[in-house]
């Protein structure tokens, strides 16, 4: 996507064909940083501290996490070493350990001369990969889009929810839950979206919000808890999420608050598709509720907020007492039976084990439920 008159993928190998460039997204709305990362442990921070954050984009930057390390030491041990390091810097998102697991089986049988180059090589394909996995769900969503703007009057804008970002930003390019929105825009359907601010972190409205203005996408911001509210007045068409992590039945971990939006959506007949790239699919498990590791995170993201203070300066203020302790798990699972469809690069499956078996044949190992 374009940021001014520029194009750029949230990752990139840097100009000295070692480091690695990244959008700082700690930064936006309000500055627009780029950082660059020269180790694997810098990688490791930049995950764990949410310079990057989406699944999809997760993986991309630990694959080159690895490559940054094996051109510092490709030993078998390092090798290891780093694999666990990185692994433990997000447990929920699924992509994480994919692309290490990935990352490690190709590695593992060449000779340590050739790891570096290997693992470089293959971190800049799966960040193409994820591209072009995210185009074939934009093209999928689209359709549904398309339908939906059919059925109402010309003109009359497709309202569509979105929660936390699963936008460009959470991915290489193009977003998996906006790029049926992008792909909308471009064919000239009227859209318009429902950006709710999604606390503690604020990514609706620091990140989202972001993209749609700079893509030109007519869009409101919208407190967490209004979204039920406008879907009981007709306001909302869809809901599109993404997702960190979906089982082989079609259960889907997301941002802390999806359930709600699924339980409010279900209850208003409001269709509520989720939008996932093959990599996140957990083959391995079945029960969301039972298996996903839901990620706890340091309190002072719920009792603290950044922004910009009124003569310029970024700056966290506490909207809290200091002596009141907060909670705050990262993430909530929506079961499957609340989830109308899940968009992916090769078509829109049935929340269930039969229907991502019926998109996925070679990949599904769960029985249905």
């Amino acid at each position: 996507m374009n940021v001014g008159e520029r194009h750029f993928r949230t990752i990139w190998l840097n100009e000295d064909g070692r480091s690695v460039d990244i959008i700082d997204q700690r930064w936006l709305p309000h500055e627009f940083r780029v950082e660059t990362l020269k180790s694997a442990e810098e990688a490791a921070t930049a995950i764990r501290d949410m310079w990057v954050r989406g699944a999809p984009l997760i993986g991309v930057t630990a694959a080159y996490g690895v490559a940054l390390e094996m051109r510092n030491d490709p030993s078998d041990a390092a090798l290891d070493a780093v694999w666990d390091r990185l692994h433990a810097t997000r447990p929920t998102a699924i992509n994480l350990k994919w692309a290490l697991d990935g990352m490690r089986a190709l590695l593992r049988p060449l000779p340590e001369t050739e790891r570096a180059a290997a693992a470089y090589r293959r971190a800049g394909e799966l960040a193409d990969e994820d591209v072009e996995l995210n185009r074939g769900i934009g093209r999928n969503g689209l359709a549904i889009i398309r339908a939906i703007a059919a059925r109402k009057t010309p003109g009359e804008p497709v309202n569509i929810l979105t929660h936390c970002n699963a936008g460009w930003l959470a991915t290489v390019d193009y977003g998996t839950a906006t790029a049926p929105i992008y792909l909308a825009m471009e064919e000239g359907i009227a859209v318009h979206v429902y950006v709710d601010e999604t606390r503690p972190r604020n990514q609706g409205a620091q990140l989202t919000a972001w993209e749609m203005a700079g893509h030109g996408v007519p869009h409101t911001l919208i407190v967490d808890n209004a979204g039920g509210h406008l879907m009981q007045r007709g306001a909302i068409d869809m809901v599109i999420v993404g997702t960190d992590r979906t089982t082989a039945s079609g259960d889907v971990c997301n941002k802390i608050g999806t359930y709600l939006k699924a339980l409010a959506a279900h209850d208003n007949h409001v269709p509520f598709y989720v939008a996932l790239p093959s990599p996140t699919i957990d083959w391995t498990i079945a029960d969301g509720l039972r298996e996903v590791p839901i990620e706890e995170r340091s309190g002072d993201e719920v009792s603290m907020v950044w922004g910009r203070a009124p003569d310029g300066t970024l700056c966290q203020v506490r909207i809290s007492p200091d002596a009141t302790a907060a909670a705050n798990p990262a993430f909530d699972v929506t079961p499957a039976r609340l989830v109308s469809g899940l968009i992916t690069e090769r078509g829109v499956a049935e929340a269930s084990a039969a229907g991502l078996k019926a998109l996925f044949p070679e990949k599904a190992k769960v029985s249905a439920a």
